[in-house]
């Protein structure tokens, strides 16, 4: 039976099984499809985000349900970040009530929660092209609204931004609030408390709203964690705290007195029973922690912080995936989610013959090493499903670590433990590997310690945009002495890698891509046979004609193109690095002495990348002279959001567009 997603919570479903396709199998550029559901009212009577001042507290709770079932109806039919978005429905409505909107300034961390925002802030009528090619991104950004006031994408940036902005105001003389809008899961990076640090020594009027949920993507781990709010905002906590106040109340005489001096008190209740002592501690006024549900708790709490002269944190608890039962059921598998059915919650699944993803396959090999190597450990940052060490984490419970959203923690944390013998893997998305640069070069690196950097998500990622694209790993390791820089074409020599990496006894970084591998046999895991490193191979050898060099997923299009032109009578090589440091150098010598011409191609920036590195040592060898070489991988831009077959459509970087190329350096 279909229920009225706007009428309350849908019932829970398990997921679906018949076949469908994947939200990332279409390579046309156009939005997908997608009318609105059934009129909302007051969605449908709203000019702009100022019109909420006007609303009366049922108004403003009855809109509220009518932006959860609609993004309900769009996210189903693009994908996207649903369950943190559920989750802020009413505070980001209250936020907008009493905050204004066209001179106050609200700040986002990473972009998650923010489709409420998006549809409330005149992009409801585009919410059908979200994260689609040319329509409106998943994450906040300034180029797509005046309302974005600072770009995100990456988390616990935003208490640093929205200070900076403060600041500027009061430079300027400006009157206006600024807001920052934090996920507990981001309070786990030390960027948020160096950001709180220097606000509170500031003393500045300054608003923060803690939106805690007790999960960041998968559910929040660590101390902090712990301490933030489920434990010591639990009801048993709230009920001694009315107790206590209302004893010293009942004291004859002097009650009232008693009582005011305990509220005030730095050392008051609310500094033993809920984490004001901390933000109290960074000079911060703690307000909470507040139903974040009860739009009226909310514009009173936020309006008390309105009034503030100094800076305030607002805590706030909230439910990931409220108001959509297959969501608050398993609000990580619905934080990032594809195509599902919004009536039942089943999600549209892959297509039968998808062959296993590269993710699974490093989760797989690496628990296969672990059985025979009790070194191995694995650890991520607070992405144990997203790097595929869910089944590590089951399976060897004492060797996982994960660290929250704490890249250069978890950097140097393995550093501690290689130089205590053990062989870490460290398994973060490439564009978050970034946040530990520092950290892989003096405490990895410079000290040569045994430490696998896994990057998950090289390349080209599709709708999360510019800022998840694996872009600039290789620029940014392959200059940093004593790492070795791996990228297998394929699955099978991902697992290889992995086993080459384990023996390699230095600092190692594999890279691959998102997605489904291509489909080759894979090798047993028990018996993986490591590779030479520095060692490369041919894939078709052609005397004279053209020479395409390639590493990682670059490879197998470039191989298929240049199949294509071999049965057409044209004569190309194909080369794999697969070791972009150090580089295959004896075999690109032998390239460069037999062509002329030479194409690299490389997912990834052409500044620093792989061409970069051949180019460098073609000059150094004195073989530059008499050679045509080009280059195909990414511009010197940010790659805006879009399905993976269609960027790659786009950049040239496809089997069709490096045969186009091929045979236009043949002719020329």
């Amino acid at each position: 039976m279909k229920t009225d997603l706007s009428a309350s919570i849908l019932t829970h479903s398990p997921l679906c099984e018949e076949s469908g396709k994947t939200p990332d199998s279409g390579h046309s550029p156009e939005p997908a499809p997608a009318g609105p559901p059934a009129s909302c009212t007051l969605l449908d009577t709203l000019q702009g985000p100022a019109d909420l001042a006007a609303m009366s507290t049922e108004e403003l709770t009855r809109l509220s349900a009518e932006i959860r079932a609609e993004l309900i109806q769009r996210v189903s039919k693009t994908g996207g970040h649903l369950a943190p978005s559920l989750g802020v429905v009413e505070l980001t409505v209250a936020m907008l009530s009493v905050f204004n909107p066209e001179n106050d300034k609200i700040v986002w961390d990473v972009g998650h929660q923010a489709y409420a925002y998006k549809m409330l802030t005149g992009r409801r009528d585009r919410f059908s092209t979200l994260r689609q090619a040319g329509g409106i991104s998943g994450f906040i950004s300034p180029e797509e609204s005046p309302y974005d006031h600072f770009g995100v994408g990456h988390s616990s940036t935003s208490i640093s931004a929205a200070l900076g902005m403060a600041v500027a105001r009061d430079l300027a003389e400006e009157n206006h609030h600024v807001v920052s809008v934090i996920g507990d899961g981001s309070f786990t990076a030390g960027m948020a408390y160096e950001a709180f640090n220097n606000a509170g020594s500031r003393d500045r009027p300054f608003i923060v709203i803690l939106n805690d949920n007790a999960m960041s993507i998968s559910k929040n781990v660590g101390a902090l964690s712990l301490f933030m709010s489920r434990n010591l905002s639990s009801r048993w906590v709230r009920r001694v705290k009315r107790e206590v106040e209302g004893f010293l109340k009942s004291v004859p005489g002097i009650g009232n007195d008693l009582y005011e001096i305990a509220r005030r008190s730095r050392h008051s209740f609310k500094n033993f029973f809920t984490p004001g002592i901390l933000f109290e501690a960074l000079r911060f006024n703690y307000i909470g922690a507040v139903d974040g549900h009860n739009i009226a708790e909310l514009q009173k709490v936020l309006r008390l912080a309105a009034a503030q002269d100094e800076p305030v944190l607002v805590h706030v608890l909230t439910q990931k995936g409220r108001g959509y039962q297959p969501a608050e059921d398993n609000p990580v598998q619905f934080h990032g989610i594809g195509t599902f059915e919004p009536e039942t919650g089943c999600i549209t699944p892959p297509a039968p013959s998808r062959v296993p993803s590269y993710t699974r396959i490093f989760g797989e090999t690496l628990c296969a090493l672990a059985e025979k190597d009790k070194r191995v450990v694995g650890i991520t940052a607070a992405m144990p499903l997203g790097t595929g060490l869910s089944g590590f984490a089951e399976r060897f419970p004492n060797r996982f670590f994960d660290v929250g959203i704490a890249e250069q923690h978890a950097v140097t944390f393995a550093a501690g433990l290689a130089i205590r013998g053990l062989r870490p893997f460290v398994a973060i998305y490439s564009t978050f590997l970034q946040r530990g640069y520092d950290q892989i070069v003096h405490d990895v690196c410079l000290q040569r310690l045994p430490v696998v950097f896994c990057l998950d998500r090289a390349g080209l990622v599709g709708q999360d945009g510019a800022t998840h694209q694996g872009a600039y790993d290789i620029a940014f390791l392959r200059h940093i002495p004593e790492i070795v820089l791996f990228a297998p074409k394929d699955e099978a020599e991902l697992q290889r890698g992995l086993a080459t990496a384990l023996e390699a006894n230095c600092p190692f970084a594999l890279r691959y891509p998102r997605g489904p591998g291509t489909g080759v046999p894979l090798h047993d895991p028990a018996d993986l046979r490591p590779f030479p490193i520095g060692q490369g191979e041919f894939i078709l050898r052609a005397e004279g004609g053209i020479a395409v060099i390639a590493a990682g997923n670059a490879v197998l299009p470039a191989t298929l193109a240049a199949q294509e032109l071999s049965a057409m009578g044209r004569r190309v090589t194909v080369y794999n690095t697969r070791f972009i440091k150090p580089l295959p150098t004896i075999d690109l010598k032998i390239i460069a002495e037999s062509h002329d011409k030479i194409l690299v191609v490389e997912e990834h920036a052409l500044a620093g990348g792989l061409s970069s590195a051949i180019l460098e040592l073609y000059s150094d060898s004195g073989l530059l002279d008499g050679h045509t070489i080009r280059r195909i991988g990414l511009p010197d831009r940010f790659i805006k959001h879009g399905s993976v077959a269609w960027q790659r459509q786009t950049l040239g970087l496809d089997s069709e567009g490096l045969k186009k190329a091929m045979l236009q350096l043949l002719e020329d």
